[in-house]
């Protein structure tokens, strides 16, 4: 397959045709994107009250791959009712994560038992009521509760206030899986879990690092805001494993002269071994130190752990830093140069910082950098986690974590009049493994894919399994749907965020709430994820209410009924008023659907160096560096990747066309590397991991990749990786698995290889 020398640029223009096409022509498509709803991918903050394809600083036209993907998507035709008959759930697990995505909309509840092997259309009234009904029978520390990113703010806190009540603090999201060692790291620095910046602040940075992410696949509106950087005078660091084309170069279509010509975007490309990243920062740190370019007085009057990470800085060799960060003396060097000349400096990151077992540290480490020469605290520089689903931080903002802040505890409490459990809650993985032994009874998840975002497939897919029940509210069909079925599965259709009936809000990763206004249903049978959640919360208190089969808590007995009206919690306005009085920051948001202003949440961004800990300081901290494993003979340290045609676990495409892979089944592997374990290009081998192995798969030469080192695609390779997890933030390790590749003797027939869902699950 080709490569191409660019990212973005004409393909990306004819892209956008060909999804037009797809979508019933190019007004259709284009009144889709205009319509004033945040847009549906990454969390950069297009969409709102401005309208569609316009960012928070009013900057048009914003629009990139992901989101016409994501819209294209959701004005697919329907599922029909003969679909179910035609396809049982094992026939569903042959098919691709893309080609689920591609049968069409949900729109009709589907039940799945284990006696009947097989999913079968039931009506809305009979999904609510067998729902209701499960949670009942069930003790409420039996049940956990599972957000994606993609929902409201509304639903987000409906869902963990109905939960909390019910008895429970089970209730986690997607961030587990992602981006929580940055929520961790950086609360464990400012106080705040979340960018220290406003994407204004970008416009005034001189130099800004990328550290192990890919936005020109993943992010690719921030390309925008990095062409102007560089377009000022201003230098871009990338460090990442692998050297990204549309890092690089790329072509952003709604530039014209970047759009003819093509525009530099990294100024310096820094190539770490995955894993390597930690010691990597603490070498910058240790060289900006000797060279005196550190700001002690911010350093003595505004932080606090200086004398303990100088000490440290001092005591470590250069010799542990080069070995364990994979990256030349010279090259460190490189890096202190550009940013010891510096003014603004602004420094993202994304999981190929946080999915590691040391995520935590990594952050933590950034963080220790920017303070080194002042770089928190003050405008156009800070720190800035580059976010994937349009709403993930929002999720968090309003409740749906295990425990909640203080604040909000007590606010909750004191509005509603209502007394909530104190059970510590169990995160995500806790949930799963808490399936696995038998102590979780039911789940329930809105959006996204449990199954396919966890690590050890085999092992979600058992633990899930062994629940008696779980209810999924989505509208495409996914791994999870075919693979992580309990004894008893419901699926319940319901609207995209611009079919909603009502207005809904998001949480942009600059601390923004954006307002989305929704829109009219394209098909009939989908119902807003608020009044589902509403419906069967008034169901299973109306039966409590009246004597039927108790909600019980295991410890505290079952609850009594509540004061809140559930029937008017179907209103988003009603929520927001709620949210408005309980969530710190989000006061302005009673007023929000009046004014239709948007705001940035107080407390956040940092523009002078007074923090969000007890005495105002920042907290700056040491560590021990890992070390570097995988150097067997037959051992690589591997990371999972998403292509350039996906996003979070939805596969839009097969083909990677920046990266020039026009298939999923493959590991990416230097020249060198092919042959230090004696393999060809395109031979057949098993990779072995610590949780599994996959077969067939196709060894594939990858120049760009720093040697020593392989990529698979996720969500395929789940079925590898272990259920690790960085003690701190409780994300599992994604990014420097050892595994071990081994050729297949016998040259089986392309044609027959196996399924990846097949590989995955049995």
């Amino acid at each position: 397959m080709k490569k191409y020398k660019s990212g973005g640029g004409w393909p990306a223009v004819f892209y956008t045709w060909r999804k037009a096409r797809e979508a019933g022509g190019l007004l259709k498509l284009w009144r889709a994107m205009r319509s004033k709803n945040a847009c549906k991918t990454c969390a950069l903050g297009m969409g709102g009250q401005r309208g569609g394809m316009v960012n928070e600083l009013g900057h048009f036209p914003e629009v990139c791959k992901k989101s016409l993907q994501a819209m294209v998507a959701d004005m697919q035709g329907a599922i029909r009712s003969d679909f179910w008959q035609r396809y049982s759930p094992r026939e569903l697990q042959r098919l691709s994560p893309r080609e689920l995505e591609a049968c069409g909309r949900l729109v009709e509840p589907v039940l799945y038992t284990r006696e009947s092997g097989r999913y079968t259309p039931i009506s809305w009234d009979e999904a609510l009521e067998r729902i209701v009904a499960k949670l009942c029978a069930t003790p409420a520390d039996e049940t956990f509760w599972y957000f994606s990113g993609r929902s409201s703010n509304e639903a987000g806190f409906l869902l963990q206030l109905f939960a909390r009540l019910y008895g429970t603090n089970n209730v986690n999201n997607c961030s587990y899986y992602c981006h929580q060692a940055s929520g961790v790291g950086l609360a464990s620095v400012t106080g705040s879990g979340t960018a220290t910046i406003q994407l204004e602040d970008l416009e005034h940075a001189d130099l800004v690092f990328v550290i192990g992410g890919n936005p020109a696949s993943n992010h690719p509106r921030l390309m925008r805001t990095l062409l102007h950087v560089r377009r000022r005078g201003g230098k871009v660091i990338v460090i990442n494993p692998i050297v990204e084309t549309g890092l690089v170069r790329f072509s952003v279509p709604s530039d014209i002269k970047s759009l003819l010509f093509g525009s530099n975007i990294a100024s310096l490309y820094i190539q770490p071994h995955i894993g390597g990243d930690l010691a990597l920062l603490t070498g910058v740190a240790k060289r900006v130190v000797e060279l005196g370019a550190h700001d002690e007085s911010y350093l003595e009057n505004h932080c606090q752990g200086w004398p303990e990470l100088k000490a440290r800085l001092e005591e470590i060799s250069w010799d542990e830093i080069i070995a364990k960060s994979g990256v030349a003396s010279d090259d460190i060097e490189k890096i202190v140069k550009c940013y010891a000349a510096a003014k603004n400096v602004v420094f993202s990151w994304t999981m190929g910082i946080t999915h590691h077992a040391h995520g935590v540290k990594n952050v933590q480490a950034i963080a220790n950098l920017a303070l080194l020469r002042g770089m928190v605290g003050r405008p156009g520089c800070g720190l800035m986690p580059i976010r994937g689903h349009s709403n993930v931080q929002g999720i968090g903002s309003v409740g749906v974590t295990p425990k909640l802040k203080d604040a909000i505890f007590d606010r909750l409490q004191n509005h509603f009049g209502v007394s909530l459990p104190t059970t510590p809650g169990r995160d995500t993985m806790a949930c799963i493994e808490g399936a696995d032994a038998g102590e979780l009874k039911v789940g329930f998840c809105v959006g996204g894919n449990l199954y396919g975002s966890n690590p050890d497939a085999k092992f979600a897919a058992q633990a899930i399994g062994n629940l008696d029940h779980i209810t999924y509210l989505s509208t495409t069909l996914n791994t999870g749907h075919a693979c992580g079925l309990a004894r008893e599965t419901i699926i319940l259709p319901v609207s995209a965020r611009d079919e909603e009936p009502q207005s809904t809000t998001q949480e942009s990763m600059f601390n923004y709430i954006r307002m989305s206004d929704g829109g009219p249903q394209r098909h009939a049978g989908t119902r807003s994820e608020v009044d589902v959640i509403a419906s069967i919360a008034e169901g299973v208190f109306k039966n409590v209410a009246t004597g039927g089969s108790p909600v019980a808590n295991a410890a505290a007995g079952p609850p009594a009924a509540t004061p809140i009206d559930w029937s008017s919690m179907r209103s988003t306005s009603q929520i927001r008023h709620a949210i408005a009085r309980i969530i710190p920051g989000f006061e302005k948001m009673a007023d929000i659907d009046q004014t239709k202003q948007e705001f940035h949440i107080a407390g956040r961004t940092f523009h002078v160096p007074q923090f969000a800990t007890p005495d105002g300081r920042a907290r700056i901290h040491t560590h021990e560096l890992p070390d570097l494993q995988g150097t067997a003979a037959a051992e690589i340290r591997l990371m999972t990747l998403r292509s350039e045609g996906q996003f979070n676990t939805v596969v839009y495409e097969d083909e990677d066309v920046y990266r020039g892979i026009d298939r999923r089944d493959v590991i990416l592997l230097h020249p060198n590397d092919l042959c230090r374990l004696r393999l060809s290009d395109g031979m057949r081998v098993t990779i072995h991991g610590p949780a599994g192995s996959m077969h067939n798969i196709r060894a594939t030469t990858f120049p760009p990749i720093k040697p020593g080192n392989a990529a698979m695609y996720y969500p395929e390779c789940n079925v590898l990786i272990s259920r690790t997890i960085d003690p701190q933030s409780k994300t599992p390790a994604f990014k420097g698995v050892v595994v071990r590749v081994e050729p297949i003797a016998s040259k089986a027939d392309t044609r027959n290889e196996q399924r990846f869902a097949s590989v995955v699950t049995h």
